[in-house]
């Protein structure tokens, strides 16, 4: 009766340690809004300064999450969100820019 005593931390891929981490899931959500907005304003010309100052946003915020997160779900969730912003960042500078327009 081993396993009575010793909890399954090897649930799977979303193991958690049944702690609350709120700035990490707070960084999470913040990387996740920032790369969606990133990714879907990417796909207008003319909205290339929201998509590359919100990708440059979401990049940097994923980044921080990474280093302080403490379990595989919040990992997940920043790869998908850096994902995204990176995305969102890259096509909004191919269009113009953070600056582009405003400062010649």
């Amino acid at each position: 009766m081993a396993q009575a005593l010793r909890p399954n931390t090897a649930g799977g891929l979303f193991a958690t340690d049944d702690k609350p981490h709120p700035v990490q899931r707070a960084l999470l959500a913040v990387t996740l809004v920032l790369g969606l907005t990133s990714l879907v304003t990417a796909l207008f010309h003319h909205l290339h300064l929201l998509s590359s100052w919100a990708g440059l946003a979401g990049i940097l915020t994923g980044a921080y999450g990474q280093w302080i997160s403490e379990t595989t779900r919040e990992r997940f969730g920043l790869i998908l969100g850096l994902g995204a912003a990176a995305i969102g960042f890259f096509l909004g500078m191919s269009h113009g820019g953070l600056f582009g327009g405003v400062i010649d």
